[in-house]
C-alpha cells in the first residue's frame, strides 16, 4: 500500500499540470465550506455578543391586548396574578412588574424626549446593567415613591456634556405635569440586554404608582428563572397559564432573549448548511472532473499496466494503485482547501473587523472526509477499468 502511495507521487510529478487542475475544483468546494461555515459560526457569535450574556434567564410577560391581538383577552397583572403564577409556574426565582410612561426630560435649556420605564428594586441589576456611577435606587426609595432617576450613557451626554450627572436636579415632564427628579446614577453602555443601557430612564416604580397612576397594574411581568435553561419551559407554562386565566389563546405575548437568541442561531446554521451544500456542489463537479482525468490516465499508461499484469501483479493491485492515485489527489485538494479557507476568512475578518473569526473544525473535518471519499467514488471506475485490462490487448 505504502508503495501505491509512492508512485502516486510519482506520477503527479511527471504530469503537474494535470495534477493541478485535478486539485483545483476540489481546493475551491473545500475552500468554499469553509469560508461559509467560519462566516456562519462568526456571525452567530456576533450576534451572541451583541445580545449579550445577561438578561438570558428572563422571561418577558406583556398583554396582548396591548399588541392587538386578535384573541386578546384584557389580563390583570396585579399582586394577584404575581402570586398565582409563582404557584401554577415551575422554576422561577423571582417575578417583576414594570410599568412605562412617556418623559420629557430637561436640565437648563437642554431636553430629551423618552420612554421612562419604571421598575421595582433590583431590576436593572438583574437585567445586567452596570452603573458607570452613582447607585440604583432602593427599596425605601420605591416604598415612598422617591422622584429619583437613574439613566442611560447618551441621556447623561445629552443633558450633561460636562459629566457629573449625579446630584443633579432634573424636570420631568409626563402629559402636562411636571416632576422634579434627583439624578442618583449614570449606566455603563454596554451591548444588548432587555433593557437599554444608552437611552434608558428608569425610576421607582413606587412614583409611578404614586404621582402618576394610583395602584396600577403592571404593563409588563418579568420573570427570572432559575436558569437560563429554563426559559423555554417557563414560556410555555406562563402562556398555558395565561390561556387558562382568560379563557382563550393570545392573550398574552411573551417573549425571552435566549429564545430570541436560538433561534437566530438556528437561522444562521440553517443558512449555512444550505449554502455549504452549494459549495459542496463544486467538490462534486471536481469528481468528475478528476474520474475524467482517471480514464485518460488509464489509456495513457496501458503499457504500464500490461507488463504489471504479465509480471504477475493482480486485478486488485492494479485496481488499488489507481484508486489511492485519485484519492490522493482529493486528500491534497482537502489539505490545500482548508488552509486556503481559514487563510480567506482570516483575510475577511482583517478586513471586517466586527466578525470574530471562528474556525468551524467539524466542517473541517466532514469538508476533508467528503473530499476523499469524492476521490475513491469516482476513481472506482477508471480503477476497475484498469483492472480489466487484459495484457494481451494492453501491450499490442
Amino acid at each position: 500500500m505504502f508503495e501505491d502511495f509512492i508512485d502516486a507521487f510519482r506520477n503527479f510529478s511527471r504530469a503537474k499540470t494535470r495534477t493541478f487542475l485535478s486539485l483545483l475544483g476540489v481546493i475551491i468546494g473545500v475552500a468554499s465550506v469553509i469560508i461559509i461555515t467560519s462566516l456562519g459560526e462568526s456571525s452567530t457569535r456576533k450576534i451572541r455578543d451583541e445580545f449579550g450574556s445577561t438578561g438570558l434567564d428572563l422571561v418577558s410577560i406583556s398583554s396582548g391586548f396591548m399588541r392587538r391581538s386578535r384573541n386578546a383577552v384584557q389580563l390583570s397583572f396585579d399582586e394577584q396574578f404575581r402570586s398565582d403564577l409563582f404557584g401554577a409556574v415551575k422554576n422561577i426565582r423571582k417575578v417583576w412588574f414594570k410599568n412605562s410612561a412617556s418623559f420629557t426630560v430637561s436640565y437648563g435649556e437642554t431636553s430629551v424626549s423618552s420612554s421612562a420605564t419604571a421598575v421595582e428594586p433590583g431590576y436593572l441589576d438583574v437585567c445586567g446593567l452596570s452603573l458607570d456611577y452613582g447607585s440604583y435606587f432602593t427599596v425605601t426609595d420605591d416604598v415612598f415613591g422617591a422622584q429619583k432617576m437613574v439613566i442611560g450613557s447618551e441621556v447623561a451626554s445629552a443633558l450633561f456634556p460636562d459629566g457629573d450627572a449625579v446630584g443633579k436636579g432634573v424636570v420631568a415632564v409626563s402629559g402636562d405635569v411636571p416632576f422634579s427628579f434627583r439624578v442618583v446614577g449614570v449606566l455603563k453602555e454596554q451591548a444588548g440586554g432587555m433593557e437599554s443601557s444608552t437611552t434608558g430612564i428608569y425610576v421607582p416604580r413606587g412614583f409611578y404608582s404614586k404621582k402618576i397612576k394610583p395602584n396600577p397594574a403592571a404593563e409588563t411581568v418579568v420573570v427570572q428563572a432559575e436558569d437560563k435553561k429554563f426559559c423555554s419551559s417557563i414560556a410555555e407554562d406562563v402562556e398555558s397559564f395565561c390561556t387558562d386565566r382568560s379563557g382563550t389563546e393570545g392573550s398574552v405575548y411573551v417573549f425571552s432573549m435566549q429564545s430570541m437568541i436560538d433561534q437566530m442561531s438556528s437561522v444562521m446554521g440553517a443558512l449555512s448548511l444550505m449554502l455549504s451544500g452549494i459549495a459542496a456542489i463544486s467538490l462534486l463537479v471536481g469528481g468528475i472532473g478528476i474520474m475524467n482525468i482517471m480514464i485518460v490516465t488509464v489509456t495513457e499508461r496501458r503499457q504500464e499496466i500490461g507488463i504489471r499484469k504479465a509480471l504477475g501483479a493482480s486485478p486488485l493491485a492494479i485496481c488499488r494503485q489507481f484508486l489511492v492515485e485519485s484519492a490522493c489527489i482529493t486528500l491534497l485538494g482537502g489539505i490545500f482547501g482548508i488552509a486556503i479557507g481559514i487563510a480567506i476568512s482570516l483575510a475577511i475578518e482583517y478586513v471586517v473587523p466586527d466578525l470574530q473569526f471562528a474556525i468551524d473544525f467539524p466542517a473541517c473535518a466532514v469538508s476533508f472526509a467528503f473530499s476523499v471519499l469524492v476521490g475513491v467514488f469516482f476513481g472506482l471506475s477508471p480503477a476497475r477499468r484498469a483492472s480489466k485490462l487484459d495484457p494481451v490487448d494492453a501491450l499490442a
